[in-house]
């Protein structure tokens, strides 16, 4: 999965949104948070050289057309890198400041550590924001785009991609 922007469509091209990912606030269940507003000022940790990192740091450059522009509603106290996606939560799942007060993170996998007993619980309110995830080829490969799109699109039209995301996250994230 790779996300289109504009540093990196001058080395490749994209072909088409097949999913997005949504990212989402999470907090310790017993959190007082009950908005991102609540979160001003407090300790967010987030996985490093990633799309969520970008963000809070207030550096996300998606390129991607029809993509609403990018909020940033957060004003972080400071701001926690982790070396993958797990990280975060081990430290999260401490107890509320404790270590964080907040993780930013693909609403998926806050889910599945939810799942697999984490104390925690994800911001109502909708997403920090939603991150497409295309296709890429080789730049000037006019064949392969057209090919790729091509089976995008009929993904997109005969329900493969929904049935798909549906399957295996209980959600369509294919949807626009």
């Amino acid at each position: 999965s790779v996300t289109p922007t504009k540093a990196r469509a001058k080395v490749i091209d994209f072909e088409g949104v097949y999913y997005y990912s949504p990212y989402v606030y999470v907090v310790h269940k017993d959190s007082p948070a009950k908005s991102v507003a609540d979160l001003n000022g407090k300790i967010i940790g987030v996985e490093t050289a990633t799309t969520s990192e970008d963000f809070i740091r207030r550096q996300l450059e998606i390129d991607a057309p029809g993509l609403p522009p990018i909020e940033y509603k957060l004003e972080p106290g400071e701001i926690r890198t982790f070396a993958d996606s797990m990280l975060p939560f081990d430290d999260l799942r401490l107890g509320d400041g404790v270590r964080l007060n907040a993780v930013i993170a693909p609403e998926q996998t806050a889910q599945n550590a939810i799942k697999n007993g984490y104390p925690l619980r994800i911001l109502e309110g909708g997403y920090a924001f939603r991150e497409p995830l295309v296709v890429i080829a080789e730049k000037g490969d006019a064949e392969w785009n057209a090919k790729i799109g091509g089976i995008l699109n009929e993904m997109k039209t005969d329900g493969t991609l929904t049935k798909l995301t549906t399957k295996w996250y209980g959600k369509d994230y294919s949807a626009d």
